[in-house]
């Protein structure tokens, strides 16, 4: 079997931010930062440091602080080098040199409708699709489901075990143990069950997926909530070709609200080399201060 290799990746970026206003009445919220870098760059890193060449962002209305993000800026980067600031200089720059495509979703119709945007991107190949509320930290979960691909030629979706009581929040797997540690066939997909399902695995927000989900999108009806769904194409190509889930081992956190961020930004923090000398000391003192109370 010819090895096929994961070239290209998708970043939905569309999504009003209404859980973040009003911090995002005039931001986008892939921008507001986590410490010191903005969460989609975040995504971004591990699209590169997985062996992606190429990245589609799917941006909308009020969108342009991501393009501005990674593209250069002359005045910033001649201040910077005129102060001999190569530190902040490289800061600046690294963000500024990769191959970043752009294009919008005039209507926010859902993830879906998202997805089915990147389709001339694409082309006939296989590709990662990573959701930008969706950070992890730990082993690089891009590269573990394209490394899996790889082998099994089959689509991929990440995910992560979360708490019985909170399935309700999250997209379940219902899945099948295979012989492959970590590796499970997905039996169906259940957005935000209200009883309890069969499995508690979320989908983490990245997917290895083919082309063939672009003719199954274009079909897809909108559903009541005017949006189109890719859990229902995902559902629809379950009935002819075969899923696996990959269940990631490190840490993964949800920041698309303020609680996910500011978890998220806690501990990364204490990984900061700059803050966690004056931050990890804080944090024990306020913890202790709290029990005390």
């Amino acid at each position: 079997m010819t090895k096929v290799q994961v070239k290209k990746a998708v970043i939905p970026a569309a999504g009003l931010g209404t859980r973040f206003l009003p911090a995002t009445k005039a931001i986008a919220k892939e921008i507001l930062p986590i410490i010191d870098k903005p969460a989609i760059q975040f995504i971004v890193e591990e699209a590169i440091a997985a062996g992606i060449e190429d990245i589609l962002i799917i941006t909308g209305k009020g969108k342009q602080e991501i393009e501005d993000h990674f593209d250069a800026n002359f005045t910033l980067e001649q201040n910077l080098k005129a102060k001999g600031k190569e530190k902040l200089l490289k800061l600046a720059t690294e963000t500024s040199n990769l191959n970043i495509h752009y294009t919008r979703q005039h209507h926010p119709r859902g993830l879906g409708d998202a997805v089915r945007h990147a389709k001339a991107f694409i082309g006939n190949d296989p590709f990662l699709l990573l959701l930008g509320d969706d950070i992890i930290r730990g082993e690089n979960l891009s590269k573990q489901i394209i490394d899996l691909y790889a082998k099994k030629r089959q689509t991929v979706i990440a995910g992560v075990r979360v708490d019985p009581d909170k399935t309700k929040n999250y997209g379940i797997l219902a899945i099948e143990k295979t012989a492959t540690p970590h590796v499970f066939q997905v039996l169906d997909m259940i957005e935000k069950p209200q009883d309890q399902p069969s499995s508690n695995m979320a989908a983490a927000g990245r997917y290895i997926l083919e082309p063939t989900i672009f003719s199954i999108l274009d079909q897809l009806e909108v559903g009541a909530t005017g949006e189109v769904e890719l859990t229902d194409a995902l559902i629809e190509l379950q009935k002819t070709h075969p899923l696996l889930a990959y269940e990631y081992q490190g840490e993964w956190f949800e920041v698309g609200d303020a609680k996910g961020m500011l978890k998220a930004s806690i501990i990364f923090a204490i990984d900061h080399p700059e803050v966690k000398e004056e931050f990890i000391p804080y944090l024990k003192n306020l913890a202790e201060k709290f029990e005390n109370e």
